[in-house]
């Protein structure tokens, strides 16, 4: 009865989305990874945009991963990128472009995970392989009055049981796009639609007035405070842009010479930084802050409190780039901004 009742909602409510008209496995996985902790409405245009620039797995894998990030730039979780880029090098090279059509063998993908394992199955191949994302969680939370904590390893093993006994083994394909849909649309997770809602007689949540309390979620880590300080170097049309190589936020991404430090600073704190008295040893220039206030940057678990220094130099920058070259490069969304307000 709760596998038909999604499938029938789905039919009647489900949005048009390009990745839908297809059973591809290569649009299909571009999809789910682009949809990871993103929003429909933000990660379409980047489908979009992935699909005409690269309409199979061997365009994208001929592609450099600068070039990749570059298209991606903006979509935020960049290791999400270098894994797609490195599955496609792996399916074209080593797999002749097709996937694997078994859920085991899809999972060993590099970035494919049990969720994206399970979408490419069901969809792509009619495997009766439940998903279990966000969307799914919160509907089976509420519906049958789960306490265990969605994020924790008994709620992980407990709500993939669930929706195994659940999914319709006739036609997985439409019951785990049915049961996310109806999670997207119907159960979201402020003022869901109760009072229109095809399961509302059997809602366990709904009678007991639990919907606000449901899915439990387990605190997230600490945020974490950093500060970033900028050298944005200018000279005679060119400025200097370094790529981030270690294994940190926004690896392979450019940005500007960048100090970071255990709090804010001061101009005088700048100039005293070592890095700052190596980069600009023995050269004559002006110093400016480019804003009086830190820009507060949120990450997924930190905020960076970042300052611009532009440093006008009198001589020409060694290994420097021409400004109007910069939006060539694949950028953190933060220096993208700051690259377009500046206005080089």
């Amino acid at each position: 009865m709760f596998s038909s009742k999604i499938r029938q909602w789905y039919k009647a409510n489900k949005r048009a989305l390009p990745w839908r008209e297809s059973q591809d496995p290569y649009r299909i996985w571009l999809s789910e990874i682009m949809l990871q902790q993103t929003r429909v409405e933000q990660g379409l245009p980047y489908y979009k945009k992935f699909t005409e620039n690269y309409p199979t797995v061997f365009q994208l894998a001929a592609a450099s991963e600068e070039e990749v990030l570059k298209m991606w730039q903006g979509l935020g979780y960049y290791s999400r990128a270098r894994n797609l880029h490195a599955t496609a090098k792996h399916v074209a090279e080593n797999l002749n472009g097709i996937f694997p059509d078994s859920y085991k063998e899809l999972k060993k993908l590099k970035g494919v995970g049990d969720y994206t394992a399970s979408a490419i199955a069901s969809f792509c191949f009619d495997i009766p392989e439940p998903v279990v994302d966000g969307n799914v969680y919160r509907v089976l939370a509420r519906y049958f009055g789960v306490d265990f904590a969605i994020n924790s390893t008994e709620g992980i093993k407990y709500f993939k049981e669930l929706a195994s006994e659940l999914i319709d083994k006739g036609n997985p394909a439409e019951y785990n796009q049915g049961i996310m849909e109806f999670g997207a649309i119907q159960c979201k997770p402020q003022s869901p639609k109760c009072g229109t809602c095809p399961l509302n007689d059997g809602c366990l949540a709904l009678q007991k007035g639990r919907i606000e309390q449901l899915p439990v979620k387990l605190k997230k880590t600490k945020v974490k405070d950093r500060y970033f300080n900028y050298l944005v170097l200018r000279s005679e049309g060119e400025t200097l842009i370094r790529q981030r190589r270690q294994k940190d936020i926004w690896q392979n991404l450019y940005e500007f010479p960048l100090i970071e430090s255990k709090q804010e600073l001061d101009i005088q704190q700048l100039e005293e930084h070592p890095y700052f008295t190596a980069l600009l040893a023995g050269a004559n220039y002006s110093l400016t802050l480019f804003n009086a206030q830190p820009k507060v940057h949120k990450l997924s678990h930190q905020h960076l409190y970042t300052k611009f220094w532009v440093v006008h130099l009198h001589a020409p920058i060694e290994n420097g780039i021409p400004c109007q070259e910069l939006d060539e490069y694949p950028m953190p969304v933060l220096i993208a901004n700051f690259v377009e307000e500046y206005s080089f």
